[in-house]
């Protein structure tokens, strides 16, 4: 087991090799770090600019012994990696972070919300749906309208539909395939926010500002940053953040997704075990970004400030919206964060924007 903290010259290994894992690559990059990628497609984003990248499935075992004997210490970029890969990895005496148990926690939204609001966290209510009668007796208690989601997996809308009427339990049930589900009571809330936090492996904690979040089609769309919050709810806000990462004994960048139903009301929608793209503000509106606070945590070095220096409206570039590198590129107050995919398919996350909008 490596010391901490790891000193420049280290090496970190990331599993997956998408945008998140290349900015991840780029922060550790600045700090002297070197990074191994393991995704399975070959040229990956996050691998064009690391210093290896291992072509291999998350769950190979082979793959995983060489991602474990490379590493100092090894962390991932979505929460999609199989929970039994960072267990493997740990069971063989990687240091890795966040642990297995943040990521099986997060992958299963049951489990998801059980937690949340055993440790504090309020969600809506909500119902397990196993059957097409679970799905009836659950929209009976929560009401309607209600979101039927899958258990697992499902992201940017996907894997979810909206109930309005009994009659149409069914088909909605259909939709999702068989899976098992979760049923969500409706949140009539204000606006949406979320809060991006850090905890290191001492268990000191640093939490950035709200932001407030607009998505389109189940898709975000853009955030503001800092949002404008009075202190209770950014105080609230901070509580939520640190009983989670308390909670899961959790070492990095972590964020959390919360519904602002006013009067100082905070319920949270969704957690996220790693870098989230509602934190790509702080790339230009914070001295130490979320990406280079993940190196820090999981690396053990100190945790870096996280007071905003400018208020950012970030944008995502979805599909061939990427095309206007050109004219965005020209904008003096404007910072453009391209991803290096291949290729611009309709609704697909190609880049972002950061426009500055002033000091604050």
């Amino acid at each position: 087991m490596p010391q901490l903290p790891l000193p420049p010259g280290s090496t970190l290994g990331i599993l997956g090799g998408g945008q998140l894992g290349r900015m991840l690559s780029q922060a550790a990059s600045r700090l002297g770090f070197d990074v191994v990628i393991l995704d399975p497609e070959p040229n990956s984003p996050a691998g064009r600019v690391s210093h290896s990248q291992i072509v291999a499935a998350y769950d190979d075992p082979d793959a995983l012994t060489a991602l474990g004997r490379a590493a100092d210490v090894v962390t991932f970029e979505f929460e999609n990696v199989p929970a039994a890969s960072i267990e493997r990895l740990a069971e063989a005496g990687a240091l890795v972070a966040p642990g297995p148990t943040a990521l099986r926690v997060s992958q299963d939204r049951v489990d998801e919300k059980t937690f949340l609001n055993a440790v504090g966290a309020p969600t809506v209510d909500f119902a397990v749906v196993d059957t097409l009668d679970d799905l009836v007796v659950g929209l009976t208690e929560l009401g309607l309208p209600a979101l039927l989601k899958t258990r697992r997996e499902g992201y940017d809308g996907k894997g979810q539909v909206w109930i309005h009427a009994i009659e149409d339990a069914p088909a909605a049930l259909e939709s999702l395939g068989g899976r098992s589900a979760i049923l969500e009571a409706r949140a009539t809330f204000v606006r949406e926010l979320s809060v991006i936090a850090a905890r290191d492996w001492d268990g000191d904690m640093a939490v950035y500002p709200l932001g407030e979040n607009r998505h389109e089609g189940g898709v975000l769309r853009t955030t503001l940053a800092p949002a404008a919050v009075d202190e209770k709810t950014q105080v609230r806000a901070r509580a939520i953040a640190e009983a989670i990462l308390d909670g899961l004994d959790y070492v990095g960048v972590i964020g959390v997704e919360l519904f602002d139903l006013g009067d100082d009301v905070l319920l949270v929608n969704e957690i996220a075990p790693r870098v989230h793209n509602t934190g790509h503000w702080t790339q230009d509106g914070c001295v130490c970004d979320q990406f280079e606070q993940h190196i820090r945590a999981v690396a053990g070095w100190p945790l870096g400030p996280t007071a905003a220096h400018a208020r950012i409206e970030m944008k995502n570039l979805l599909g061939d919206e990427v095309d206007q590198w050109r004219a965005l590129s020209a904008k003096a107050d404007e910072r453009l964060h391209l991803y290096g995919k291949a290729e611009a398919r309709p609704g697909r996350k190609m880049a972002h924007v950061n426009r500055v909008l002033g000091t604050v």
